[in-house]
């Protein structure tokens, strides 16, 4: 038998503001990268001081909310602003991408190794491994929000949305929807939790492979390298099983989807990365942290 998704997205209100579940897990992922990433400045795995980094987890922050939101306008919501410019300021209807906010982290982490005199991906090798949990908690967000669902499914695990319901049926109200899925007649429209799905490889996988490979300093470009070709893979794979935008559909062959396109560059530039690495320096640590 499915499951019956009734989550509330809204996790409190202060006054007449809702705070979103899906923020939070924003939030979560930023201080869990900042966490881990200070204990390694600590150790001396990167040589700048922990005000330095406290920067650049900053940037890194609006890389990523400024460059999910322009990548998804260009990649995903283009339609949408064609037909209504002021679309693009109406961020509280979602629309992030993963694609557009690592641009943007790499603009904002450009910068930063810049003004510090560091080389970019001896930089971008740093905060590589402090990205996954960021990933997940993005994920288990959408889950929560009932958005971005899979295929629909008959496996025991499969999960009824309310906002992938025909519309007669979603405007019910949770009990009698509990009512209906008890007898089984909402399992047809059970779909896959290809957010999860996405929140364990891209989350919990990722962060314990990158994790435990750079635990040790590794040749400038591995680490990168190693977190493209898992996320491109990651994706490339569970989009599959993921409902594409309904605006974009399948871009060709009945099952290329615009999340696989915009993955293969990524799979070919963390293989081109790895191949650098086998003739790259590495970074040693510092004996002690400024």
């Amino acid at each position: 038998m499915s499951l019956l998704h009734t989550i509330d997205p809204v996790a409190f209100h202060l006054g007449p503001v809702s705070v979103h579940w899906y923020g939070l897990m924003y939030l979560a992922g930023f201080l869990v990268a900042w966490w881990l990433g200070r204990a390694r400045v600590r150790a001396g795995r990167l040589p700048v001081d922990e005000q330095a980094y406290s920067d650049l987890v900053f940037y890194a922050m609006l890389g990523v909310l400024l460059g999910g939101r322009v990548g998804y306008l260009l990649f995903y919501g283009w339609p949408q602003v064609m037909a209504d410019p002021m679309y693009v300021f109406r961020v509280w209807e979602g629309g992030m991408s993963f694609h557009g906010g690592l641009l943007g982290v790499l603009v904002a982490v450009a910068w930063w190794s810049r003004k510090h005199k560091l080389h970019f991906f001896d930089s971008v090798d740093f905060i590589a491994p402090l990205v996954p949990p960021g990933l997940g908690f993005g994920r288990v967000g959408n889950y929560i929000g009932g958005e971005l669902w899979g295929h629909p499914t008959d496996v025991p695990w499969g999960v009824v949305f309310r906002n992938a319901l025909p519309a007669d049926v979603a405007q019910l109200p949770t009990d009698a929807l509990a009512r209906l899925h008890a007898s089984g007649a909402l399992d047809v429209y059970a779909r896959h939790p290809s957010q999860l799905y996405q929140a364990v490889l891209e989350g919990a996988v990722m962060f314990a492979v990158l994790w435990w490979f750079s635990r040790r300093p590794r040749p400038r470009y591995a680490v990168s390298g190693l977190f493209a070709l898992l996320y491109g893979v990651f994706r490339f794979l569970v989009e599959f099983v993921r409902e594409p935008d309904a605006h974009l559909g399948y871009l060709a062959f009945d099952w290329l989807t615009m999340g696989q396109v915009l993955s293969v560059p990524l799979v070919l530039v963390g293989v081109w990365l790895l191949w650098l690495s086998s003739r790259a320096p590495t970074l040693q640590p510092r004996t002690s942290a400024a």
